[in-house]
């Protein structure tokens, strides 16, 4: 988790980071706010509600200020007041802002993962990725209550939520980043819904896969993040250490191209393309109590740097070097070892058999959702 570019644009525009806060324990990925206060001293204000599971339990070590609903606190002249809005998550809190020269009353809500633009939190998550059983119902319930008091706010607020388009903490959300109260009145389906019969059971249906990571993040982001401060170059390693190091357990992640991967790789290894979803896939299918070995084409130093600060934002710190297949192929090589291969089909080729034996299982490895969309029987 790189701070830098926060810490350098308040340094650019004359500002001091004096406070930092968040909305909830969020799922997505490991929370900067006890990193930011360790690097800058800034005032740590988190979330007092949602009961005796969801406090932060490095609030008292960290001098944190716990907020209420209810509560207000001041950035100068900008004047935040508490308001818990839980359903997303239990303790869940968003903030009204007010300019207090201008005297004309709040300006805009930071809304967190409770209302986006055109959508709103899911309350599923905590039963689906953080495995707390029975809680989507009660949670889309406590959503439906704590939309009626933001139906109630002047409709010239700014909205101001956390996500944008994309994100897996709901099913629908608009891609502007911003909005007005009065316009997700008319135009979000969760705010405009007032059954609240007919709300639960459009805002638990079809919602998205949770990557598999995010319980992880749950507990990272509750019980404190590691903070890691200035991070080390990580160290190359050569053939024969990469091989070393994933026979005493170490996970290898193949970060090349699908298809050169298939031409040769050694067993065991991963394949995970670099991309946007590298993180989510590393995230989902790599258990987080062992170490990790990267495996980069042609050495490329910058690759392995966006690579390991991705893992890093959700918590994945234990990666002990990298390697290339170049040089690790042919070190398993002149152990004994038998590099494997794989062999690739076009849909054609596998609808006709082309190439393969007599009899053999199609395992469909896509998520629930993606089988659902369309799939052969």
């Amino acid at each position: 988790m790189t701070l830098r570019p926060y810490i350098e644009l308040a340094r650019s525009e004359g500002l001091r980071i004096t406070h930092i806060t968040e909305t909830h324990i969020h799922a997505d990925f490991v929370s900067g706010a006890r990193e930011l206060h360790a690097a800058t001293g800034g005032r740590l204000l988190l979330s007092g509600e949602g009961g005796d599971d969801w406090q932060y339990r490095f609030a008292a070590a960290d001098g944190a200020t716990l907020l209420h609903d209810g509560d207000h606190f001041m950035v100068g002249n900008l004047r935040f007041d508490v308001m818990h809005t839980p359903g997303h998550t239990p303790e869940h809190l968003s903030f009204v802002v007010t300019d207090t020269p201008r005297a004309a009353g709040p300006m805009g809500v930071l809304t967190g993962d409770f209302v986006f633009v055109g959508d709103v939190g899911r309350p599923d998550l905590l039963e689906k990725a953080a495995k707390v059983a029975n809680t989507m119902e009660a949670g889309a319930r406590t959503l439906f209550a704590s939309l009626q008091r933001f139906r109630a706010l002047p409709d010239h607020l700014q909205l101001w939520p956390g996500h944008g388009a994309g994100s897996a903490c709901g099913k629908a959300l608009g891609a502007v980043p911003f909005s007005t109260v009065g316009y997700e009145k008319r135009a979000n389906w969760g705010v405009g819904t007032t059954s609240e019969s007919a709300f639960v059971a459009a805002v638990l249906e079809g919602q998205p896969e949770p990557p598999r990571y995010f319980a992880e993040m749950k507990r990272i982001n509750r019980d404190g993040p590691v903070v890691l401060g200035a991070l080390s170059p990580l160290p190359p390693l050569d053939g024969a250490d990469v091989c070393r190091r994933v026979d005493a357990g170490a996970w290898p992640v193949d970060m090349r191209s699908a298809a050169d991967f298939a031409v040769g790789f050694l067993p065991g290894s991963l394949s995970v393309p670099y991309s946007k979803s590298f993180s989510t896939w590393v995230g989902s299918l790599v258990p987080y109590n062992v170490d990790i070995v990267l495996l980069v084409p042609d050495a490329d130093v910058a690759l392995v740097d966006r690579a390991r600060r991705d893992l890093s934002r959700i918590g994945l710190d234990r990666i002990v070097g990298w390697g290339t297949p170049d040089a690790v192929l042919p070190a398993h090589a002149a152990r004994g070892g038998v590099c494997g291969t794989m062999q690739q089909l076009t849909a054609a080729a596998l609808a006709d058999g082309d190439g393969l034996p007599a009899a053999y299982t199609v395992i469909d490895v896509r998520g629930r959702s993606e089988w659902a969309v369309g799939h052969c029987s």
